[in-house]
Formats: C-alpha cells, structure tokens, sequence
C-alpha cells in the first residue's frame, strides 16, 4: 500500500510544491521592488482570483473522485463521459466569467478595503489575468481526470511546465521589461494556455484510444449528470467557504494598513507551501479511495485510509520543523523591509504550529473527495468556518488583538480535522462497500 500511495503522492508533492514555490517568488520579485503597495496589489489580486478559480475547483476534485471511482468499476465509457463532461462545463462557466468580469471587479473591491495604491495595481493585475479563465478550467478537468486515472505523472509534467515557464515571464517582464504587477499578471495568461495546449498532447498521446465519440444522451444521461452537479455542488460550497477563511484573513489585513498586508501575505505563504506538500497524500488519497470504492475492496480501502493519514502528518511535522529551525531566515527570502519582518516575526509562531495542525484536514478532504462522499465533508466546513472561524476571530480579537486572525485560522483547520474524523465510519468505511 505504502507503494502505491507514494507512487501517487511523489509526483503530486512536486507539481504541487511549484505552484506555492511560485507564488513564493511572486512574492519575492514583487516585494523588492520600491513601492510596498505593488505586494499589496499582488496580495489582493490573488484573493480576487481565488474567489474566482478556487472556486471552480470542483472541476478537478469532483473529477477525481467521480474517474477513480469509474476506473475501479473498469466502466471505459463511464471514464471518457466524465472527461468530456467536465470540459464541457468548464468552457460554459470560464466564458461567463469574462462576460461577467466587471462586475466580478467591483463586487470584490466593496468586499477587500484596500488603499488606493493597492486598488489601482489591482486592476492592472486583474484586467490582464482574468482571460486565463478557460485555460484555468480546462486544467482542473484536466488535471482531475489524469489523477482518477491514477496518473500523478502528467498533472505533475502539466504544473511543473505551466510553473517554470510563468516564473521565467515574470522574471523577464519584472527586470527586464521594467513592467510590475502587469508582468506577473501576462506572464500568467501566457503560461496557462501553453500548459493546456501540453495537457491536450498528452492526453492524446496516452489515451487515443478512450477518445470515442460518445452520444449527447450518453453525456446528459439523467443519473451521471445529477451525480456530477450533486458531487461538484458540495464541493463547490465546501471550496467558497475555505476562500472566505483565507479572503476574510486578507480583507482584514488590509484594512490594518499595508504593512500589516505585507506581513500576513508574507506568513501565508509558508501555510500555502506546506499545505501544497501535505495535498500530495491527499491526492493520493483521492485518487486510490475512488479505485478501491470502485472495486468494492473495503479492505484496501480501510489500509488506504490509514496509511495516508500517517504520511500526510509526518510530512506536516517536517514542515512544522523546518519553519522552527529556518523560519526567520526564510523572511527574508521575501522581502528586505525591517518594519515587515520584525512585525513578521511576532506572529510567525501561528506559522510554525499550522504544518502539523492542519494537516489531518488536508488528508481527510482528500479521503472524503475519493469516495464522493462531498456532503459530509461540505457540512463540516460551513461548521468550521460559521461556528469555529468566525467567532474565534470576533471574540480573540477583544482579547490579543492581531493575534486574533491567526488563531482564528488555526482553530479553523483544527475542528475541520476533528469534525471529518469523528464522521469518517459513518460516511467513508460503511458495510455497504462489501
């Protein structure tokens, strides 16, 4: 079992690992330049697009989950169905997004209160990146439906190209164009539509031969297509309340003032690297509980179950240690503002516990997406966040002050954890698979 977890997980710990990596030199590139509020608008820029991508996630981790699932039955029309449906919704949803951008723009600024610095970058940044939207969708497809496949290589082939060749446009826009938010933000567009035109030429490549001509009632099919709305609906909830935790924690931030922005952009940054490595067990997780659901194997399920639990909190250990032993030097990898990184430094102890913390959640959604099981895990995010996060900022924040947004964050990924566990016989390991 150990085998093929990490078989499945080594791939997905490094195409995982570049996406923060980037976002890490985004920071970096950005945050040596002159003027602050240029990070700052690479900070809000990212909320807004978080919003907007993250939450069509769905697109990968319902795919994931529904292919696994059809690839453990051995159901070869079930599989290709679950392709081009995806894609085909993707399209559709990515296209109302540029339709709709303006309005998207202005909703979000009444949502972030930002200075005027920041919200002038922010548009530059966002009338450029919002046209990587298909793009953006039709990798999760993509991407969801390889990892069911219980391919981790071509989704890591896929985010490792789309990753060096955004790092290296940014790079040559930033210092060699002179450009600033607008660099990163072209370089973005421009590397994910050469990453889909290469996931396009792998598919072929590996799976011609799946590539049948499939029937409209095939592809509307009453009962798949309920199922794929019913499992990407959850997640879709689940998805909006993690990106209110985290667009919540920025609105904050920003209203403190661009340094404290700065600072907590900073430190979130070492949550989203480690959060990356832990998801490549929880994509493991995704992709061999959909199997073993598929091929009713309730003992593989259960070994499956363990195991990447194990490996995901090991590996949320070694981060946790990492950040203890290196974490302060590591400040300054990102900026070389003394105000942010003694500020930084008061509160990058929350950083330092969060590896370890929140790694059980992270393995535990993985689990609970293999097996399609998205309602349980869609209420006990909406308890997280409304009852856990929400009040522990509020009632923190009279007691400890700017304190109060990361413990707040920390509580949230600790009762997500205990919740999913405290669910899981009830709703993952059930006789009904034997």
């Amino acid at each position: 079992m150990n085998k093929q977890i990490l078989k499945l997980a080594i791939p997905n710990i490094i195409s995982n690992l570049t996406v923060p990596l980037l976002g890490v030199v985004d920071t970096a590139v950005i945050g040596h330049l002159k003027e602050i509020y240029f990070l700052g608008a690479i900070a809000v820029g990212g909320i807004i697009f978080n919003f907007i991508f993250w939450g069509f996630g769905f697109l990968r981790m319902g795919t994931t989950g529904l292919t696994a699932q059809a690839f453990g039955e051995q159901d070869k029309k079930k599989i290709i169905s679950i392709l081009y449906r995806v894609e085909l919704v993707g399209l559709v949803l990515s296209l109302l997004i540029v339709l709709f951008q303006a309005p998207l723009l202005e909703m979000s600024f009444l949502l972030i209160d930002s200075s005027e610095e920041v919200e002038k970058y922010t548009r530059v940044y966002f009338a450029i990146r919002i046209y990587s939207a298909p793009a953006t969708l039709a990798l999760y497809g993509l991407n969801g439906w390889f990892l069911g496949m219980q391919n981790a290589r071509f989704p890591m082939y896929i985010t490792i190209a789309l990753n060096l060749i955004n790092l290296g446009l940014n790079l040559f826009f930033v210092y060699g164009l002179d450009m600033n938010v607008d660099g990163v933000a072209w370089g973005s567009l421009i590397a994910s539509y050469v990453a889909v035109v290469m996931g396009g030429v792998l598919l072929w490549r590996e799976y011609r031969s799946l590539l049948i001509r499939i029937s409209r009632e095939v592809l509307l099919e009453l009962s798949a297509v309920r199922k794929f709305f019913s499992v990407n609906r959850d997640i879709f909830i689940r998805t909006l309340c993690l990106i209110f935790t985290f667009s919540f924690f920025t609105a904050v931030s920003a209203s403190l003032g661009d340094t404290t922005l700065a600072v907590n952009t900073i430190l979130l940054q070492f949550w989203t690297v480690a959060a990356y490595g832990i998801d490549g067990f929880a994509f493991s997780a995704e992709s061999l509980i959909g199997k073993f659901i598929g091929e009713k194997n309730q003992s593989k399920l259960k070994q499956a179950i363990h195991y990447t639990l194990i490996w995901g909190l090991g590996m949320g250990v070694m981060a946790s240690l990492v950040y203890l032993l290196f974490g302060d030097s590591l400040l300054y990898v990102f900026t070389d503002n003394e105000l942010v990184i003694e500020q930084a430094k008061e509160v990058i102890f929350w950083s330092i516990m969060a590896p370890t913390i929140s790694s059980i959640c992270y393995i535990w959604d993985g689990i609970y997406i293999g097996a399609t099981s998205t309602e349980a895990m869609r209420n006990s995010m909406l308890v997280a966040t409304i009852l856990v996060f929400i009040p522990a900022y509020y009632i923190g924040n009279e007691f400890i002050g700017d304190h109060a947004l990361w413990l707040a964050m920390t509580l949230f990924m600790l009762s997500r954890g205990a919740i999913l566990s405290f669910l899981s016989r009830k709703h993952i390991v059930t006789e009904e698979l034997v």
